[in-house]
């Protein structure tokens, strides 16, 4: 009987432990390196505990942003909440900024508050502990001077960048820009007698300088230039192919049909004798086709 009153009375002990009525646990306050900051700096500090469902922040008792002191100010204040597995999470981050300019390594500290949390109708506060830093001067106390007056440091000058390559990457960039610039005018239409075959024009001057008596290297010359422009020996037979790949000459296809018949009864009918039309018929073919060459037509 004595042994059961025992664990009664421990467990009764333990049900009114402080560890499970402490309004907040788990507190931590962390703040950056205590020294190393010059005027203008920015401090950031961030604060986390826990507590219960039951209680909560009065988040218009935080600081609020804007001056502290003469050289402290708080730019930011954000406070979050979670839930956790012992209530909810509270987290609040602190974002102070200084300006004050000391002129020897000073001590400051940023001061503490309360933390407000309300609970019913009970109020619960948890403290902030103040924080001190050291502030180091932006110079030397002791100011230096030459014989043009106060000493000072230039700012130090920026690497110079390597540039022996630059001429050649610049000559390189306008002939690639050059280079495309031609080939959209080419693509647009531009140029469109840049990059033709001129076939028809030389086969016209040298049939102006023939007589009827050469009709065979008249007729040589057209036949020439036919089988250049389709890059074979062109057929009476193969005319209609001609025209899909060809069809700007398609109009020509009278002219080009006599040429052929004529060619055949010149070159394989024994006998038959050129005359002065035959060879004006000739130059007038090969001067079609050197208008259509030269987008005339």
């Amino acid at each position: 009987m004595s042994f059961m009153r025992l664990l009664l009375l421990i467990l009764f002990l333990t049900g009114c432990s402080a560890s499970n009525t402490e309004p907040v646990r788990n507190f931590t306050f962390d703040a950056p390196r205590p020294f190393g900051y010059v005027l203008g700096d920015e401090i950031t500090q961030h604060i986390s505990f826990e507590a219960d469902d039951s209680i909560s922040l009065q988040t218009n008792r935080l600081p609020a942003a804007g001056p502290i002191n003469r050289w402290l100010n708080l730019n930011q204040i954000t406070h979050q909440q979670h839930a956790s597995n012992d209530g909810v999470r509270h987290e609040v981050t602190l974002r102070y900024q200084v300006f004050y300019a000391p002129l020897e390594v000073k001590l400051l500290t940023i001061p503490g508050f309360n933390i407000a949390l309300q609970q019913n109708s009970k109020a619960i506060n948890q403290d902030v502990p103040a924080w001190a830093f050291n502030m180091s001067p932006l110079r030397e106390l002791s100011v230096r001077k030459t014989a043009a007056g106060e000493y000072k440091r230039p700012d130090a000058m920026p690497l110079l960048l390597q540039n022996r390559f630059a001429p050649y990457r610049l000559i390189a960039c306008l002939i690639s820009a050059l280079a495309i610039g031609v080939y959209l005018a080419s693509l647009y239409g531009l140029l469109p007698h840049w990059f033709k075959k001129i076939i028809f024009k030389p086969a016209a001057q040298q049939l102006g300088k023939l007589s009827k008596n050469e009709m065979d290297k008249a007729l040589g010359l057209v036949h020439q230039a036919l089988n250049t422009l389709n890059q074979q020996p062109l057929f009476h037979s193969q005319l209609s192919n001609f025209y899909r790949h060809h069809p700007a000459y398609q109009p020509l296809h009278a002219q080009l049909d006599w040429f052929f018949n004529y060619s055949n009864r010149y070159f394989f009918t024994q006998g038959m004798i050129a005359v002065a039309i035959d060879l004006e018929k000739l130059q007038a073919l090969c001067l079609q086709a050197q208008k259509i060459e030269q987008g005339r037509l």
